[in-house]
C-alpha cells in the first residue's frame, strides 16, 4: 500500500520517528521554520514521496504517515527565512538528517553543494545520509549498579583495531572488532574494567581535510547526536548494543565519549546538514555585532551548542538515555563538559547540569567530564560535583614536568600522588573524582613523550601549526626514532617510571590506547585527520614486557588499600597512626626546608591502610640513590626498572636511577 498522510493525526510527545500500530509519527522541534517535510526514499536512494507535517504545537510540527514502518527511510526539509546576516539559512532544496535519527544509511561526506546559497542551490538528497526508522525496542539493557571505576582505558574504535592480529579483514575498524576475544583478554589482563570509546556519533570531516587527502580520524566532529557512525556499525546500532553486552559479561564497563558542545555543521560557510537547516537560532549560540548575527565559538570549530535551551537539554538527555536504555552503555566522557554549563559563562548550577544529575537513569551511570573548553572563563577543573568524575590535566602537566627534570617540583608530586585535594577535597568527593592521566588522545603517546622535545605534525597540513607547544616531553639526547640502544633503554626507563607513578596514586587512572604496547606517533601530537597507520595500534611491534609491567602495576594497586583506598591522605594522627608520611631519602620526615629545596629529585610516600603498609620512593636521579628506611622488615613490591636489584640492607635501599620502587611491610604470619 502507497504511504499516506493521516490528516492531523501526529503526535508531539515524542520526537524523532516513532513506529506505532497506525505507521510512523513523525516529530521535529523548530521555533523558526514555516513549513517541514518528511521526505521517504526507496532502496535506490530515488524520493518517493514527500509529506507535510500538518500538526504544529509548542514549537513541535508532527505528522503520522500510514504504510511505513521500521526499515523506511527518511530525510527532512525545512522551510522559513533565508537570511545568512540574521542567522537563518532556510532551504527546501537542503535535505536534512533529523537530530532524532537512530540509524544512518551511509556516512558524511562533505561536498560544496552543501553550502550553496538558496538562489544557487541544488537537491542535496543524493548527497545526505538518510534516516532510517527504528522498530520498537523490547529488550532494554538491564541496569547495573554504578561502581567507581578502577582503570580507565581510552581507545579509538578503528585505530586500536585496524591492525589487531586476531581481528578478521571485514570487521577492521569497527566496533564489532571490540568483540574478538583477544580483545577482551587484554582488558582482562591488564584489569581494565572501564573501557572509554572515543566518539561514536556519526561525524564529517572538518572542511580542509578533503583537500589535503586526509579525513576525521577520531570522530570529534558530530552530526547526528543519536546515530552511530556506518563506519563503526556497518550492520547498524545493534551492533553496539552486541559489544556491551559481552563486556558486561567479561565485567567491563563501555562508556562513549559524547561531544555535545558543537556539531560538524561548522561556521557560517559550514554545510546545511541538519540542525543549522531546521532551526538555528535554538540549537546553536549566536551574538549580536553591528546589527549582524555572528556563530559564537566557544569550542574553536565554528559553532556552539546552545546548551542553556530546553529544546538541546532535551536532545542531549534523551539520546544520553537511548544509549543506556537501548544500547547499553555504562556512562559518557563528556568532551568539552564547561559548554553544557554556559549560561553564556561557565555555571557549575547550569540547568543542563542539573538536569544530568537529577535524571532517574543518567543520575546511575558513570558521568566523566573533561573540564575545559577554549571560550572565555573555560577552565573549570574541580567545579562539576559529586555526580561526576574530572580528567585532571594538572596531574598530567606536574607528574611529567617531575620526570623531566624541572625544578622545585616535590610538592607538586606529592599533590598530585596524594589525589589533588586542592581541587576535589570539598562537597563529599573524593580522590576517585579525579581521573589522572599521562597521557591521552590530544597530545603525545608515552613513547614519543620521552622521543620527542617538539611536534611533529606535518602530516596533518597545517605546517606543524596544530597542536600543543608545551608538551613538557623529552627526547633523552635525540629527537626521534634512533638506534642506539642507550637512548633506547633510558626512554623505557622513564615510560615505566611514569606508568608507576600513575599507578601508585590516589585518583582513578586512565591510560590510552597502546601505551602499555610503547606505542609510537611518529612525533604527532594532534592525529586528528591520521586515519592510517600513524594512529593504527602496531600490535605485531608491541612490547609484550612492558604490556606484562602494566598489568602487575595495576594489580599491585588493587591489591594494596594503602594505595587505592578512597580516602584523602590527612597526615595526622589516627587512633596513634598516620596515614601518610613524607620522607626524605635520609630516612627523616620532609621538613619545610626539603620542600622549598628547588633541586630534590626523591621522595618517599610511606602510606597505610589498617594492615597495609607501603612505601613509595620516585628517584629521578640519573644514578642510584640510597634511601634509609623505617625500622622493621620490607620486602620490594615492584619496581618500575626490574632489570636493576633494588638490595635492601642494613635498613636501606638502593634505589635504581630514574624508577620508582613500592616496599611493603610484610604482613604477621
Amino acid at each position: 500500500m502507497k504511504p499516506e498522510l493521516v490528516p492531523n493525526a501526529g503526535r508531539t510527545e515524542t520526537l524523532g520517528a516513532t513506529v506505532t500500530p497506525e505507521g510512523v509519527n513523525f516529530a521535529v522541534y523548530s521555533e523558526s521554520a514555516t513549513n517541514i517535510w518528511v521526505c521517504l526514499f526507496d532502496e535506490a536512494d530515488q524520493e518517493i514521496d514527500r509529506f507535510e507535517l500538518d500538526v504544529h504545537q509548542d514549537h513541535i510540527r508532527a505528522g503520522l504517515i500510514a504504510n511505513v514502518g521500521a526499515g523506511a527511510r527518511y530525510g527532512l526539509r525545512a522551510d522559513g527565512p533565508y537570511d545568512p546576516d540574521q542567522g537563518f539559512f532556510f532551504d527546501p532544496n537542503k535535505l536534512l538528517v533529523d537530530p532524532y535519527a537512530r540509524h544512518l544509511d551511509r556516512v558524511f561526506v562533505r561536498s560544496p553543494r552543501l553550502r550553496l546559497a538558496r538562489e544557487d542551490a541544488v537537491d542535496t538528497a543524493p548527497l545526505v545520509p538518510k534516516g532510517i526508522v527504528r522498530g520498537v525496542a523490547e529488550d532494554l539493557a538491564k541496569p547495573r549498579k554504578k561502581k567507581a571505576p578502577g582503570l580507565f582505558y581510552e581507545l579509538n574504535v578503528r585505530g586500536f583495531t585496524m591492525r589487531h592480529p586476531s581481528v578478521q579483514g571485514p570487521l577492521r575498524g569497527t566496533v564489532a572488532a571490540l568483540t574478538t576475544k583477544r580483545v577482551i583478554d587484554h582488558f582482562k589482563y591488564l584489569g581494565v574494567d572501564t573501557v572509554q570509546l572515543m566518539p561514536t556519533a556519526a561525524w564529517i570531516d572538518e572542511g580542509h581535510l578533503p583537500a589535503l587527502g586526509l579525513t576525521n580520524a577520531w570522530g570529534y566532529n558530530p552530526v547526528a547526536y543519536f546515530a552511530v557512525d556506518p563506519r563503526l556499525v556497518p550492520r547498524g546500532p545493534q551492533e553496539l548494543r552486541v559489544m556491551t553486552d559481552a563486556y558486561r559479561k567479561a565485567g567491563i564497563n563501555v562508556i562513549l565519549d559524547v561531544v555535545y558542545n558543537h556539531t560538524g555543521e561548522g561556521d557560517q560557510q559550514g554545510p546545511i546538514l541538519s540542525m543549522m537547516g531546521l532551526d538555528p537560532q535554538t540549537y546553536y549560540r549566536w551574538v549580536d555585532v553591528d546589527g549582524k548575527k555572528y556563530l559564537v565559538n566557544d569550542t574553536g570549530t565554528g559553532n556552539t551548542l546552545r546548551c542553556d535551551h530546553p529544546a538541546v537539554q532535551r536532545l542531549v538527555i534523551e539520546s544520553l538515555r537511548y544509549y543506556v536504555e537501548e544500547l547499553g552503555v555504562a556512562g559518557f566522557r563528556f568532551d568539552l563538559a564547561t559548554i553544557l554549563g554556559r549560561e553564556p559563562a561557565f555555571n557549575p548550577e547550569a540547568e543542563m547540569l542539573k538536569k544530568i544529575k537529577a535524571d532517574p537513569v543518567l543520575s546511575k551511570v558513570i558521568l566523566v567530564a573533561e573540564p575545559w573548553d577554549p571560550g572565555p572563563g573555560g577552565y573549570a577543573v574541580g567545579k562539576f560535583g559529586e555526580e561526576f568524575q574530572e580528567h585532571n590535566d594538572t596531574y598530567r602537566d606536574e607528574v611529567r614536568a617531575f620526570w623531566k627534570g624541572e625544578g622545585s617540583k616535590i610538592g607538586a608530586l606529592a599533590g598530585k600522588v596524594s589525589g589533588s585535594a586542592e581541587l576535589f577535597d570539598f562537597a563529599g568527593r573524593k580522590p576517585s573524582h579525579g581521573v589522572n592521566m599521562l597521557a591521552v588522545h590530544d597530545g603525545f603517546t608515552l613513547r614519543d613523550l620521552v622521543s620527542y622535545n617538539d611536534k611533529h605534525n606535518d602530516a596533518n597540513g597545517e605546517n606543524n601549526k596544530d597542536g600543543h607547544n608545551n608538551n613538557q616531553s623529552w627526547n633523552c639526547g635525540v629527537e626521534g626514532e634512533t638506534d642506539d640502544e642507550g637512548i633506547n633503554a633510558a626512554r623505557k626507563r622513564d615510560v615505566r617510571a611514569m606508568l608507576a607513578t600513575l599507578f601508585l596514586s590516589r585518583g582513578t587512572p586512565l591510560i590510552q590506547q597502546g601505551d602499555e604496547l610503547y606505542r609510537t606517533q611518529q612525533g604527532n601530537n594532534n592525529a586528528y585527520a591520521q586515519d592510517n597507520e600513524i594512529t593504527w595500534v602496531d600490535w605485531d611491534n608491541a612490547d609484550g614486557a612492558l604490556v606484562d609491567f602494566v598489568a602487575a602495576a595495576n594489580a599491585f594497586r588493587k591489591a594494596h588499600p594503602a594505595i587505592h583506598h578512597d580516602h584523602w591522605l590527612s597526615g595526622q594522627d589516627r587512633n596513634g597512626e598516620r596515614d601518610v608520611i613524607w620522607l626524605h631519602p635520609d630516612g627523616r620526615e620532609m621538613n619545610e626546608g626539603d620542600w622549598n629545596d628547588a633541586g630534590a629529585s626523591v621522595l618517599g610516600m610511606q602510606v597505610w591502610h589498617k594492615e597495609d603498609e607501603v612505601i613509595v620512593w620516585f628517584n629521578r636521579r640519573i644514578e642510584p640513590v640510597v634511601a634509609r628506611l623505617p625500622e622493621g622488615d620490607w620486602v620490594v613490591g615492584i619496581q618500575s626498572d626490574d632489570g636493576l636489584e633494588v638490595p635492601l640492607t642494613e635498613g636501606t635501599a638502593t634505589l635504581p636511577p630514574r624508577s620508582v620502587v613500592a616496599l611493603v611491610r610484610p604482613k604477621a604470619e
